[in-house]
């Protein structure tokens, strides 16, 4: 069995979130997915939490119910105000307006993925 955070997976996470185009977002179920590991998504989170590059476009990233998943006050706060920016809205309850619109298809995203790595990217292996 594939261990979840095998080596490059970090690179990989951020390659596939460098996908997602201004004004949309995935969740870190279907960055997982594009990755083909479905139930890795706890995994993406934690490696968008180690990133460094600040020309990955994390803010791009949410929970599956279409909610910033960090504290509102901090890294949140700056998470909603960037994809504001880029045309997303919010609910008065901090849920992305049209959500099902906003949000990428995953199968899309994984064909994306899959039409762009190099062989080095590591394939599906997370």
């Amino acid at each position: 069995m594939t261990r979840a955070l095998s080596p490059g997976f970090q690179k990989r996470v951020y390659a596939v979130v460098r996908l997602i185009p201004k004004g949309r977002v995935a969740t870190y179920g279907d960055v997982a997915f594009a990755l083909g590991h479905a139930r890795v998504a706890r995994h993406v989170g934690f490696a968008l939490s180690r990133l460094e590059d600040k020309t990955v476009p994390w803010h791009r990233v949410v929970n599956a119910q279409g909610r910033v998943s960090l504290d509102e006050t901090g890294p949140g706060f700056e998470q909603q105000k960037r994809l504001v920016r880029e045309g997303v809205a919010f609910t008065d309850t901090g849920r992305i307006q049209s959500f099902k619109t906003v949000r990428l298809d995953r199968a899309a995203l994984h064909q994306h993925w899959l039409s762009v790595r190099g062989p080095d990217d590591g394939g599906a292996e997370a």
